[in-house]
Formats: C-alpha cells, sequence, structure tokens
C-alpha cells in the first residue's frame, strides 16, 4: 500500500521558518520525481516546488521562489520542503506527491496545514 505522509506543518509568524516532510512508503522513491503543492479554501490547489528522481533538478512557483527550498533523502524515502521567509499568503494545505515523470502525480498524501500570521 503506498503512503504519503506530511508533517512539520504549524502556526508561525511572517518571517518565520518551517520545514516539511513526506516520508513514503509502498513504492520505489528513486524511481518517482517528487512535488509539494498546497490549497486554500476556495482555491484551486496550486504547484509550489518538485524535484526530480535523482534530486539533481528541482523547480519553483515563482512565488516561492528563493524562500522555499525542496530536497530528498534516499536513505529515509523522504522528501521536505524547507520554508523560509514565510509570508501570511503562504498559509494553505500543503501536500506532497509522487509522479513517474509525466508530469502527473500519481500519489497524493493526506495534506498538512500551515498557518503563517501577520
Amino acid at each position: 500500500q503506498v503512503q504519503l505522509v506530511e508533517s512539520g506543518g504549524g502556526s508561525v509568524q511572517a518571517g518565520g521558518s518551517l520545514r516539511l516532510s513526506c516520508a513514503v512508503s509502498g513504492l520505489s522513491f528513486s524511481r518517482y520525481d517528487m512535488g509539494w503543492f498546497r490549497q486554500t479554501p476556495g482555491k484551486e490547489r496550486e504547484f509550489v516546488a518538485a524535484i526530480t528522481r535523482g534530486g539533481r533538478s528541482t523547480t519553483y512557483a515563482d512565488s516561492v521562489k528563493g524562500r522555499f527550498t525542496i530536497f530528498r533523502d534516499s536513505a529515509k524515502n523522504t522528501v521536505y520542503l524547507q520554508m523560509n521567509s514565510l509570508k501570511p499568503e503562504d498559509t494553505a494545505i500543503y501536500y506532497c506527491a509522487a509522479s513517474l515523470g509525466d508530469s502527473s502525480y500519481n500519489y497524493w498524501g493526506q495534506g498538512t496545514q500551515v498557518t503563517v500570521s501577520s
């Protein structure tokens, strides 16, 4: 059974930092590109960041470039999202997802709430 379990969300003041983790099981982690997405009520889920299966290439939404960093640890089957200089507009539920590389995400986690207060 494939499981993606996010953790590390919480409440923080603007300017603060959080690190999200996504522990993956039930699939061959090294074969999957990994991504982070976020969603707020009434809005569509939006892309935040992605990392290729080998970890050599990353992409970011313009809104988070220079503030967020995605990285992965193959020994722990975990992908991370380091979020610095957080802004109130970063408030959302954050989801991790796994893709076989065709830009469609096959598996999703349950999400973790991030709340940034001004």
